[in-house]
């Protein structure tokens, strides 16, 4: 048991694991120990296998089931898609305890993705009626709303919250950019723009002072080029249709897109699917230059693990979208897998493009979100990548432009399909009509008709943004 937490601690993933089975074959009646090894199982991506652990936990006693049912709400929210199932889990949870707050905030998070305002809004107000200090609650409740000006009610509740002496900096950050959001939209812009750079302080408080290394994105994008150069192997066209891939940089169109495709009768909305991720992290460790050990035959059943675990997530689908943004990092490695694959790269205004990123509250691993220059320094890396993989694979990447788009939708989406192979259908111009999760923090804008009101968003700061202009000089306008 010791080597096991030991190991737990260590962060050492499948080693924890192989103890903590062990342990289990000898002493199967210890519901923590079940407990901690669906963590690790879950922490190496064994999502169905924690599943069954977190279910033995359950069986044989663990104290706080509350706490297993939103682990296991989890697994089947962000990594199974399995929205019906994490529902069932949640409603456990609050069965046993009403007023878990935790399942709470899942629970109305899980309506947020599915277009439910109403029934987030009661959610998230339930959590302020048992805890007053959910700050986090009270941050996507304000994220639900408008304001009308600066002196709007909720604007005051969250400066009060942020000033808060027991606030977290994690809290602070949340409260801030929900802040900033509120008084962007009622046109307040250097007021959000304080609020903004001061949720990106706190943010990268609450990641102990997280760095963006400038000289480690260079070295990847770099070492990316030279591996994936032309006549690198690939492996050969399996039966099936591939997968529809959306790429580029966050908050550059690419939820927007994924719901005009799903709103075609032929098209299944992906989202973020993990699959590529995971193989970079484990499979092609060290990525890119595992590659190099990589044959046809490796490849060939990579591409089938991949179909396999999208098949599985997606049993009913006939097209499928992968939309990561940053799947532009593994164009060479997608082309590789499925050498008929279509690559759907967004793009919009340079300066819009990098202000909505600073605006969105990212998870620390995008270090560079939280600083301007930083933000200027990735985009300039992923345009010098993105005419690389345009040299080698130019005639399967369409550039879709938001802006275009906004403009003239019919047009781009007419252009949009035929790339794409698809027949036209007039319903992909209601994209905002379509039932299903979106998981992304676009979550509400891709429930509207189309506006325009985004494009041209910079304007709004360019004293802000000079800097940031000055920096992307050569490729912006």
């Amino acid at each position: 048991m010791r080597e096991a937490a030991r190991l737990r601690a260590a962060g050492r993933a499948e080693e924890a694991i192989g103890a903590y089975e062990r342990l289990l074959a000898r002493a199967p009646d210890l519901p923590d120990s079940w407990y901690n090894l669906a963590l690790m199982q879950r922490q190496a991506g064994r999502y169905e296998a924690a599943l069954q652990s977190y279910q033995v936990a359950l069986d044989r006693g663990v104290s706080r089931p509350e706490e297993v049912h939103l682990n296991r709400a989890v697994i089947y929210a962000d990594h199974l898609r399995r929205d019906a199932e994490a529902e069932q889990e949640l409603a456990a949870a609050l069965a046993g305890n009403p007023n878990y707050v935790p399942a709470l905030l899942n629970l109305g998070n899980l309506h947020e993705d599915r277009g439910n305002r109403d029934q987030a809004r009661a959610l998230y107000e339930r959590c302020l009626a048992i805890e007053p200090g959910a700050l986090e609650a009270l941050a996507r409740l304000a994220g639900l709303g408008r304001a009308d000006n600066a002196e709007d009610a909720m604007i005051a509740r969250l400066h009060g919250a942020i000033a808060t002496p027991r606030a977290t900096a994690a809290e602070r950050a949340s409260l801030g950019f929900a802040l900033g959001r509120l008084l962007d939209g009622c046109g307040a812009y250097e007021a959000a723009f304080n609020a903004y750079a001061q949720a990106n302080r706190a943010s990268r408080e609450s990641g102990r002072g997280v760095v963006y290394d400038r000289r480690a994105q260079e070295k990847i994008v770099s070492q990316t080029m030279k591996r994936f150069a032309a006549g690198h192997p690939h492996a050969r066209s399996a039966d099936g249709t591939a997968p529809i891939f959306i790429c580029g940089m966050f908050r550059s169109g690419s939820t927007l897109l994924e719901q005009v495709l799903a709103a075609h009768p032929r098209v299944t909305a992906g989202g973020e699917i993990d699959t590529l991720p995971g193989f970079v992290r484990k499979a092609l460790s060290p990525f890119p230059a595992a590659m190099a050990n990589m044959d046809v035959d490796k490849l060939a059943a990579l591409a089938a693990e991949y179909r396999a675990d999208v098949a599985r997530k997606f049993p009913d689908a006939e097209r499928i979208t992968d939309k990561r943004p940053d799947n532009f990092l593994y164009i060479g490695l997608i082309k590789s897998l499925f050498p008929d694959a279509k690559i759907v790269h967004t793009v919009r205004d340079a300066l819009d493009n990098c202000l909505s990123i600073y605006f969105l509250h990212l998870d620390h691993g995008m270090a560079y979100a939280l600083d301007l220059l930083s933000i200027g320094h990735y985009y300039r890396q992923y345009r010098m990548l993105m005419a690389h993989w345009k040299a080698l694979y130019g005639a399967d990447i369409l550039d879709f432009d938001y802006d275009r788009f906004v403009r003239e939708p019919r047009a781009e989406a007419e252009r949009l399909l035929a790339f794409c192979e698809l027949e036209w259908d007039e319903a992909v111009l209601s994209f905002h009509r379509v039932q299903n999760a979106v998981k992304t923090a676009s979550v509400w804008q891709v429930r509207e008709p189309l506006y325009s009101r985004a494009s041209g968003r910079a304007r709004h700061y360019a004293r802000q943004l000079a800097p940031l202009a000055a920096y992307l000089g050569d490729i912006y306008p």
